[in-house]
């Protein structure tokens, strides 16, 4: 894989960004401190327009997530769940209201900023994988590297240690129609982790696999957490995925309903 070919559209990073590694730039940890939440949300809305009308997916959120949480986001579908995580992720552009991610408030970034967030933030794992057909296993987890401008002789040793964590080690040349579903999602989760994020958000990301298969991806996520210190945010309908969860918290028709808390 050249790396000259890397494109930035196809993990949601825009052109103009620069690569640039944490070492160089630590700018997205310095304005958050231990003591603040990485994720603050006040009166977050966001509207479409429909032919029927304008529809409120969020309305009015308001949320704090601390850093190391393993917490679920649990609601029927149309809850809003997914604007949320992409909303957070800074995917898409809220109609009100604002978010700070580790002391930075989204509205105040420009795009390339984002981007840069998003590339070296922000781990996203989503329910349909998302993986590049034509790379391999390795090479999909590896990609996020090779975006942030990590050396090769660095990439090899962390690709490889993470892949070996989420149970794929011999599997690393396989491409992803070689991999079951339950496979596919590990390297997701690899890919997720290699550009050593503070925060992953998941999409539902148990939904396509049997009970048996995202056990053990909650149990790999869940150990994740406790050893990495990633903090995980999760959209779900899985009743595994809330009971594994440190906090719950329930959407209802774009609004937070209900909020559990729970010691680990």
């Amino acid at each position: 894989m050249n790396d000259d070919n890397i494109n930035d559209e196809a993990i949601g990073h825009d052109h103009s960004m620069t690569a640039f590694t944490k070492e160089k730039d630590d700018s997205l940890s310095e304005r958050g401190t231990v003591s603040s939440p990485l994720i603050l949300v006040r009166s977050l809305v966001r509207t479409y327009e429909q032919p029927s009308g304008e529809v409120r997916a969020l309305d009015g959120v308001d949320l704090e997530v601390s850093r190391g949480e393993f917490t679920a986001l649990m609601g029927p579908s149309g809850s809003g769940k997914t604007t949320l995580l992409n909303c957070l992720g800074a995917l898409d552009v809220p109609s009100e209201g604002e978010i700070y991610l580790n002391g930075q408030l989204l509205s105040d970034m420009k795009r390339r900023e984002r981007a840069e967030l998003r590339r070296d933030g922000i781990g996203f794992i989503f329910q349909s994988y998302n993986l590049l057909p034509v790379l391999t296993a390795y090479e999909n987890a590896e990609f996020v590297l090779m975006a942030q401008g990590v050396p090769a002789s660095q990439r090899r040793p962390r690709v490889m240690d993470l892949l070996k964590a989420v149970g794929l080690e011999g599997l690393e040349d396989r491409r992803p129609t070689e991999l079951s579903g339950g496979q596919q999602q590990r390297v997701a989760i690899a890919r997720a982790m290699a550009g050593e994020p503070e925060l992953i958000l998941a999409d539902e990301p148990t939904a396509n696999l049997d009970s048996h298969t995202g056990a053990a991806l909650i149990e790999l996520m869940s150990r994740l957490n406790v050893e990495r210190g990633v903090t995980f945010l999760f959209s779900t309908h899985d009743p595994q995925v809330m009971a594994a969860a440190q906090r719950v918290v329930r959407l209802v028709d774009g609004r937070i309903d209900h909020d559990s808390l729970r010691s680990k």
